[in-house]
Order: structure tokens, then C-alpha cells, then sequence
């Protein structure tokens, strides 16, 4: 899980330092109608061995590390970013002002960003609410996740587009698999109380302001999956894969206030890799590896759910990979994931296990025409997938 973000308001003395001698800051306090306040936002530190803090059946605990077997070097890193998220700097800021009425409908925001972890503004007596996000950095400056803000002002919304690659799943609603989104962190208060008397603030002696703690955690809400094919004895038989992959089932968009995701499922295309020689226990496997951002499971809080069993799943979960094999025919492979998918429900290894020498050689480009048998590391059962 992540840190808890603590949201500090300071006002500031405007007729000079307050004196702790026993006085009331109310008296000048009382001058004004409003205050300037500043806001300190600590750094975000995600760590996926945190985060996955899954508790799997029988009290066994989730340990990624121990399943992934793909690895990831400088080349992976190129192709798919840091393996796990990182440090935002930059945020958005949203501020909605109630009057005297907490959690009232929200008439009016203020936009600010902040660069860095330090903010200040104007705060009216009375209640507020407050949503944060980080704001999207990109190498290229090209992003895909687009921030919706609602003409109600009560909710923001993210989302991605379709892509130029075709999907066979979630048709005929959508006929091509959507972008992944970039990481996004958000974290929502409401009836932030800030009155004269300053009820719940502390004097911050070295810096001159009274200060108040908010209890806001800040985290993801779009959720990394990383994607592994082991394919043991290959032996050159599959030589290549054309870079993309699907994942279907997932959610188009996620609401920043509640961190739940939207109900329509749509499939989400990424990038895969084919890195032989890697090692599996005692063995030499081909692993085709991959990292995708979604926005979840359909309808669920994921951040607000401690166990598989409370994850409530209408979609079916296929992750297909196209493979050529070494007499140069191609043949898309399509796996169900749904178990994995839903056991993850904010992100992990995601395994299929294939035995290249139970799969006849295809013949003809666009299906292998085959059944694999998959071991499902959870249970130690089997399960069969069309291929």
C-alpha cells in the first residue's frame, strides 16, 4: 500500500509570528474572511512488494519476485519503462469550496498545479473538498490517458482511446483494442473543515505557521500487470513474435474521485518481447514478457478491496500473443486468464505456461488449431485454452 500523504495547511501570520505565550491566534485570525494556507505534499514511494500486498488462500502471501522469471534488463526498460511505478512531481489540484455545508454539490473549483511538493493558496472560512492527481509526463510528450472534467464538477474521469489495433473481443461495441493509460495517483477528501478557531491545527514553531494533517493516501489507480508466456522446449520452434499483445475484459476508464473503475470492459493492447535462455529453476525457457497499465476490473474499487473473494467480475479475461514459428507461419495464441486476473485484481504476474512440443507446427497463417494445456501456478490444477 502506499504512504499516507499528509496535506499540510499553515496560515500564515499576516500582522507578523504568532506568540505561543499563552495568547489566542482568534484576534487577527478574526480580521479576515479568508486565509492564505500552504500545503506541503510529501514524495510518493511505491513499491510493487508493498502494493501487491495480496494474502492468497491459506494465509500464503504474495511474492512476485518468486513467480517472475522474465526479468528485466536495460533493453526491457527501453521498450516498457521501470518495471514498477515511479515519483511523480508534478500534480493537478482541485479545490471546491462548500460554504457552511459539507459535502455539499460542488458550484465552483479552483485549478492550481504544483510543481514539486509545496502549495499555497486562499482558503474561505467554511468546508472544502480536495482532489489531487499527478500530472502526465511523457518522454516524447505524447500521452494517452485523457482527464475528463465534469460539467457537474462533482466527479473527473479518466480515459484512453482506441488504437488502430484491431481486437476480437468486446465487439461490436468496440472493434479495436484501446491504448494503455499512463501510471495515475489520485486521492479525494471532502469536508475539509477550516474555521476561525483552528480546531485540529498544530503551531509548526520553525516555520512560523499553524499546521493541519489530512489524512489522504494517495495512490494508483491505473494498475501494472506483467505478462509472461514460458515456453519450455522450444527449441527455435517458435522464433519470433510480432511485439503486440491484447488483454481484454478490463475497464475503459476510472473516476479520480473514488478510484472506481467504469463499468464498460474493453480490451488493451501493449507490447511484448521474446527473450530466450532465461532461467526457470533448473531449466533454459523462452519467455515471451510483457507491462501493461489498466484501469482494473470493471466496476470495483480495487484499492478498497483486501481479498480476491470480494472482487465482483462480469467479463471473461483473454490475453493473446502472435507467434511465428520457424517456417515462417504466424499463429495468434489466446489464453484465459480470467482466474489470474481476478486473484490480481490491482496488478501482478500474470503466467501462462505452454509446451512447445505438444504444439504442431502450423501451416497456414491465423490460428494453431491446437488446445494447450496451461498449468495454473495457483492451485497446481490444469486448465485447457483454444487456441
Amino acid at each position: 500500500m502506499s504512504k499516507t500523504m499528509r496535506l499540510l495547511f499553515g496560515f500564515i501570520g499576516l500582522l507578523g509570528p504568532i506568540s505561543l505565550m499563552g495568547c489566542t491566534p482568534e484576534p487577527p485570525l478574526h480580521l479576515y474572511d479568508a486565509q492564505e494556507a500552504t500545503m506541503d505534499l510529501p514524495m510518493v514511494d511505491m513499491d510493487l512488494e508493498v502494493y501487491w500486498d495480496y494474502e492468497m488462500d491459506f494465509g500464503v502471501e504474495y511474492h512476485w519476485e518468486t513467480e517472475w522469471y522474465y526479468g528485466w534488463d536495460a533493453n526491457d526498460i527501453e521498450m516498457f519503462g521501470e518495471i514498477g511505478y515511479t515519483t511523480p512531481s508534478v500534480f493537478q489540484v482541485r479545490r471546491y469550496y462548500t460554504g457552511e455545508t459539507p459535502l455539499a454539490p460542488h458550484t465552483g473549483v479552483i485549478v492550481d498545479s504544483i510543481h514539486g511538493t509545496h502549495y499555497q493558496g486562499m482558503y474561505d472560512f467554511g468546508y472544502w473538498d480536495l482532489l489531487l492527481w499527478n500530472d502526465i509526463q511523457t518522454s516524447d510528450g505524447v500521452q494517452s490517458l485523457i482527464i475528463d472534467e465534469d460539467a457537474t464538477l462533482d466527479s473527473v474521469t479518466a480515459y484512453t482511446n482506441q488504437s488502430m489495433h484491431s481486437s476480437r473481443y468486446n465487439a461490436p461495441r468496440y472493434t479495436h483494442a484501446f491504448y494503455e493509460p499512463e501510471p495515475l495517483f489520485a486521492a479525494y477528501e471532502q469536508a475539509i473543515e477550516i474555521n476561525r478557531s483552528l480546531d485540529g491545527f498544530v503551531y509548526d514553531e520553525d516555520r512560523n505557521i499553524w499546521v493541519r494533517t489530512l489524512k489522504m493516501v494517495l495512490k494508483p489507480i491505473t494498475y501494472i500487470y506483467l505478462t509472461q508466456v514460458i515456453l519450455h522446449h522450444n527449441n527455435g520452434r517458435i522464433s519470433s513474435i510480432d511485439g503486440t499483445a491484447d488483454l481484454s475484459g478490463m475497464a475503459r476508464s476510472t473516476t479520480l474521485n473514488s478510484g472506481r473503475a467504469g463499468n464498460d470492459a474493453i480490451t488493451v493492447y501493449f507490447n511484448a518481447n521474446l527473450k530466450k535462455g532465461c532461467k526457470k529453476q533448473d531449466e533454459l525457457v523462452d519467455i515471451i514478457g510483457g507491462r501493461l497499465l489498466t484501469f482494473g476490473i470493471c466496476g470495483i474499487k480495487a484499492n478498497s478491496i483486501s481479498r480476491a473473494s470480494e472482487v465482483r467480475d462480469a467479463h471473461r479475461h483473454y490475453m493473446d500473443f502472435t507467434m511465428q514459428f520457424n517456417n515462417g507461419i504466424d499463429s495468434t495464441f489466446v489464453f484465459d486468464v480470467t482466474d489470474q486476473i481476478r486473484n490480481k485484481y490491482k496488478g501482478g504476474v500474470i503466467t501462462v505456461e505452454l509446451d512447445v512440443d505438444t504444439i504442431p507446427i502450423p501451416t497456414r497463417s491465423g490460428g494453431s488449431g491446437f488446445d494447450a494445456v496451461v498449468q495454473d501456478y495457483e492451485d497446481g490444477g490444469t486448465h485447457e485454452f483454444e487456441m
